[in-house]
């Protein structure tokens, strides 16, 4: 799938999530085959960019092109001014949110609350479609509510605006997170227009990514929650999508060593005290399916230094021995899939 000049690698995209996918989260996807990693979204008010959450959003070194930003905003021309100001700090492809479902950005009428003026959403889209040289795409959800699904029409504003990619989350804003996703929208949206379009909502193993794809006609799918803790979905996901059957699944004490290298990451993004503080969630999500894993985030959340959640993780994932994380180049510690083999490197 060809997105403005680039030739994305795959047809698995991550999502943007808000206080998930920073720079150390989106890396470590993108290295396990995520086509596509979109940022945590950036208020369109620039002045508030000197926060130290908004300045760590506002980085991307190291991050493999194209580098995908998102923004969020309800005014035309400060929309404009973001997305010129995110293409100078080095976005390769600016994503405008239309679905965030929050009643905190839905009450300063952004993100899906949006979707109730269409003639705003057209004067946004053109205004940041005309703001800058790169790909400008739209992420949106079915509707405000199920009594007004209205994607089909927003896709065509879309279409006209100069979008080049359409993402459709398969629920209403009234809906949040709760059900299942409603896949016959997204169909239709698909029907609707001639640019790409990425099916969105409840895709989180193998057959429901092919499913998906088949029922919607989608260009691509975009992953969320189900990468949290797994961000070697992608790799799987495209790998039954090309071969029709399943990678076996990672063994224990690999999936320690992705997790010791995703907290390093973290440790140096973020510094050790709030990256051991961010860590504790990464950690739940890698340790939810494992026995013993309720008594092992129970002790963890208790610690307050990464030399000691280091030390749980070593003996938790790989053994008492607290075997090391793989250093680039090396070999992972034993349950690695053959395909898999040489993957790890240190998040640098």
């Amino acid at each position: 799938m060809k997105l403005g000049p680039w030739q994305l690698p795959g047809r698995v995209l991550l999502a943007p999530m808000a206080g998930i996918t920073d720079l150390p989260f989106r890396r470590l996807c993108r290295r396990f085959g995520a086509a596509l990693a979109f940022s945590e979204m950036v208020t369109s008010d620039t002045s508030l960019w000197g926060s130290a959450k908004t300045l760590s959003r506002l980085r991307h070194g190291g991050e493999p092109p194209p580098v995908a930003v998102q923004i969020l905003g309800n005014d035309p021309a400060a929309m404009a001014e973001a997305a010129r100001r995110n293409v100078d700090l080095g976005a390769h492809v600016i994503d405008i949110n239309m679905g965030c479902p929050a009643k905190k950005v839905c009450r300063r009428a952004a993100g899906s609350a949006l979707l109730r003026d269409e003639s705003l959403v057209g004067r946004i889209l053109e205004a940041v479609v005309q703001a800058v040289p790169v790909p400008v795409t739209l992420k949106i959800r079915t509707g405000w509510d199920p009594d007004h699904r209205n994607a089909p029409r927003i896709a065509r504003i879309a279409r006209e605006s100069g979008i080049a990619l359409l993402t459709v989350h398969g629920r209403t804003r009234a809906c949040g997170f709760a059900g299942e996703a409603e896949y016959e929208t997204i169909r239709l949206v698909k029907q609707q227009v001639d640019i790409p379009v990425v099916a969105n909502g409840d895709i989180d193993d193998e057959e429901k990514a092919a499913w998906v794809l088949q029922f919607t006609g989608a260009d691509a799918i975009m992953v969320g929650r189900a990468a949290r803790g797994r961000p070697w979905i992608f790799r799987h996901i495209d790998h039954f999508l090309e071969r029709g059957r399943r990678l076996p699944p990672p063994g224990r004490g690999w999936i320690g060593a992705v997790l010791l290298e995703h907290l390093e990451a973290l440790y140096e993004f973020y510094g050790e005290r709030h990256g051991v503080r961010i860590a504790r969630k990464h950690i739940a999500w890698y340790s939810r399916d494992l026995e013993g894993g309720a008594e092992f985030r129970r002790q963890i959340n208790a610690v307050h230094s990464a030399g000691e959640q280091r030390r749980l993780i070593e003996s938790f994932f790989l053994g008492n021995a607290g075997r090391q994380a793989p250093a680039s180049g090396e070999a992972t510690p034993g349950g690695m899939p053959h395909e898999f083999r040489g993957d790890i490197h240190a998040i640098q």
